[in-house]
C-alpha cells in the first residue's frame, strides 16, 4: 500500500506540472486551477487506463509485428504510446478538466498528447529517484524508519561460510557467487 501511496503521490505532482506547463506554453489550451483535478484524472489513466490500452494496442500490432523491419518495429511503439497519450487527452478535455478552444484550436489537439508522451518518457527515466525521494519523505512524515535502515538493524549478522556436512569445505570460489549466496544455497 506504502508503495502505491508513494507512486500515485509523486507522479500526480508531476502530473499537475506537466498540465501547467502544456496550459503555459501551448496556445488554445487553458488549464487553470483545474490542473489539481485533471492531474488526478491523469495520474489515475496513467496508472491503471495506460497500461490496458497500450497492451490492447500492442496486441494488435503484434499480429502484423513479422513484416516489419525493426525501425518500423520501433515507430509502431512510439506511435502507440502516442495514441495512448491521444487517448488519454480526450479523456481529460471530455471529463471537462481542460479547455480548448481558440484560434489554435488544432494545436490544442495535436501538441499535449506529443507533450504528455514526453513528459512520460522523462519521468520513466526518473520515477526511481522521484518514488525514492518521495518515500523518504512518506516515511518522514509518517515517523517510520527508511526501509534500508530497518532491513539493516534488524537482519542477523552473516557467520562465515563454513561449517558444511562432512566436515569438508568445497572450493567453489571461481563460481561467482558470493559468501552469503553461498551459505544461502548450502541452506537449501
Amino acid at each position: 500500500m506504502r508503495a502505491w501511496i508513494i507512486r500515485f503521490a509523486s507522479l500526480y505532482v508531476f502530473d499537475v506540472v506537466v498540465l501547467l506547463l502544456i496550459g503555459g506554453f501551448t496556445p488554445g489550451v487553458r488549464v487553470g486551477v483545474s490542473a489539481f483535478w485533471a492531474g488526478l484524472l491523469l495520474t489515475a489513466a496513467t496508472l491503471w487506463l495506460k497500461p490496458l490500452i497500450h497492451r490492447w494496442f500492442q496486441s494488435m500490432a503484434a499480429r502484423s509485428a513479422a513484416g516489419r523491419s525493426k525501425l518500423r518495429e520501433k515507430l509502431v511503439q512510439y506511435l502507440l504510446v502516442l495514441a495512448v497519450a491521444a487517448i488519454i487527452w480526450v479523456l481529460l478535455i471530455v471529463l471537462r478538466g481542460v479547455h480548448v478552444g481558440g484560434f489554435f484550436f488544432v494545436w490544442g489537439w495535436i501538441a499535449p498528447p506529443v507533450a504528455l508522451t514526453i513528459a512520460w518518457a522523462i519521468y520513466d527515466l526518473l520515477d526511481d529517484r522521484v518514488e525514492a525521494s518521495a518515500g523518504r519523505l512518506y516515511d518522514r512524515a509518517t515517523g517510520r524508519r527508511e526501509t534500508t535502515e530497518a532491513a539493516s538493524a534488524s537482519a542477523p549478522p552473516i557467520p562465515p561460510a563454513g561449517g558444511y556436512p562432512g566436515g569438508s569445505t568445497p572450493s567453489r570460489r571461481d563460481d561467482g557467487l558470493t559468501d552469503e549466496q553461498r551459505r544461502m544455497l548450502d541452506e537449501l
